[in-house]
């Protein structure tokens, strides 16, 4: 009675502030003490507070996005629907989803749109059933929130390129062109039964497709069920069932640890994917009205920037798990490259004199293999191309590629430019430095 007496004192805020701080679990625990709590515990403006810090809900909503009459019931329904699953990864899960849909929806939204609903429960028994795999408990979350991508939609693809909507993304040089989806639950089954078998994995290895590229240029990844790793194709796939892993094996923990920790190869791939959107490093190209997310990397130490006589050039290269081969190959690596060339609004400055247009005319690259020179071009043109780049247009972009011995090196090297054009130059040749960028098989692979 005291207890009930003294609380009451404290006044309404009073114990609005307290309840908030022990949190959910704990407020239903206290809430049975008095009726005084009771009423405090069943605050709304409570529940609010509770599902903003945990849930990151504005609106009383469940988890499939349907109304809920208040934030109390909401958040009620919302471990309902999780409770077979530890609640601190549930949080993260929807945390990563959240974050996602959010640079989707300010920087890519047709791609967000073809995010399915979650799947249910017995939508994963069915595919742990067919297949005779156990999913791991992330990847199971991250289905439940989201069941891949619908792709069907005829107007999101183009002859030669497939679809482009793909949240993982991708890249092109010459005529390989690449772009990542997550698959369906439906998609996972087929896939898998076809593949698998084809590929000739053990019955115990426990590998099931997840993700795919959607041209005919096949770019794979496969999640092993049994140890959580996230692997990915090699040239090697269907003749020997060759992979690459895709997240670092310090990172993995084993799905086999305490509930809490729990993480899988997907989860951790997705999270380090969600980081390189959100901090810029990879970013939504358009090319020819079509939109896409580029694996070349944007910012540094990635991707070099030099600018010389006013015109700029940035570099990167992104690792072409696809085409690499580990197994007894001469050229183990493939690294795709994108050169990106503009003139500057200031325009073309050589000795006071200011140009308004230049033109390409040679290139000179420097490859390295760790430090050691294995290749000195020196040619016209990029790609058969002469660009003519002017004072403050788009840049001229182009792919190409190289392959390595080693896992990391470099490239550098110069352009050549006349200022006007080659037919009616306005003044002498001058050189363009391409500012050295690395060649490194990356701790994470896409």
């Amino acid at each position: 009675m005291e207890t009930e007496v003294g609380l009451d004192g404290l006044g309404d805020l009073a114990l609005n502030i307290i309840l908030s701080k022990l949190g959910p679990t704990d407020t239903v625990c206290v809430s049975c003490v008095s009726k005084s709590l009771r009423l405090s515990a069943s605050d709304d403006s409570l529940w609010a507070q509770f599902c903003s810090q945990e849930l990151h809900l504005s609106i009383p909503q469940d988890h499939q996005g349907n109304p809920v009459s208040c934030f109390k019931a909401a958040y009620q329904l919302w471990r309902e629907a999780f409770a077979m699953y530890p609640w601190p990864l549930v949080k993260r899960v929807k945390r990563f989803w959240d974050k996602l849909k959010k640079w989707l929806s300010n920087n890519f939204p047709e791609a967000e749109a073809t995010l399915r609903r979650g799947a249910s429960e017995s939508d994963i028994q069915q595919l742990q059933t067919i297949l005779k795999v156990k999913l791991p408990s992330p990847t199971r979350l991250l289905y439940r929130f989201h069941d891949g991508q619908d792709l069907t939609v005829e107007e999101h693809w183009t002859a030669s390129f497939g679809s482009s909507l793909g949240i993982i993304g991708g890249y092109s040089f010459y005529h390989h062109l690449v772009n990542v989806y997550l698959l369906p639950i439906s998609q996972v089954i087929v896939e898998t039964r076809g593949l698998v078998r084809h590929l000739g994995f053990s019955s115990r290895s426990k590998y099931i497709v997840v993700a795919a590229s959607s041209t005919y240029s096949e770019k794979l990844f496969f999640l092993n069920c049994n140890n959580g790793q996230l692997y990915v194709g090699t040239k090697n796939l269907f003749m020997g069932g060759e992979m690459i892993q895709c997240v670092p094996n310090t990172l993995l923990r084993s799905v086999h640890d305490s509930r809490d920790q729990q993480q899988d190869g997907m989860l951790l791939w997705l999270e380090e994917h969600g980081r390189r959107l959100e901090k810029g490093i990879i970013k939504v190209r358009e090319e020819e009205d079509v939109r896409s997310i580029s694996l070349f990397p944007e910012l540094p130490p990635l991707c070099s920037t030099a600018v010389t006589n006013g015109l700029q050039v940035r570099a990167s290269a992104v690792f072409v798990p696809e085409f690499a081969g580990m197994e007894g190959e001469a050229d183990k690596y493939l690294y795709a490259y994108s050169i990106r060339m503009s003139l500057l609004p200031e325009g073309c400055i050589i000795n006071g004199t200011t140009f308004s247009s230049c033109q390409l005319n040679r290139r000179h690259w420097i490859i390295r293999a760790n430090e050691d020179i294995v290749s000195d071009v020196n040619r016209e043109a990029v790609i058969g191309q002469f660009p003519v780049l002017h004072q403050g247009g788009d840049e001229f972009v182009y792919e190409s590629c190289t392959h390595l011995l080693s896992s990391s090196g470099s490239v550098e090297g110069s352009f050549t430019f006349v200022p006007g054009r080659l037919a009616d130059p306005e003044g002498s040749p001058f050189e363009v430095e391409v500012a050295r960028f690395p060649l490194q098989k990356p701790d994470y692979v896409f």
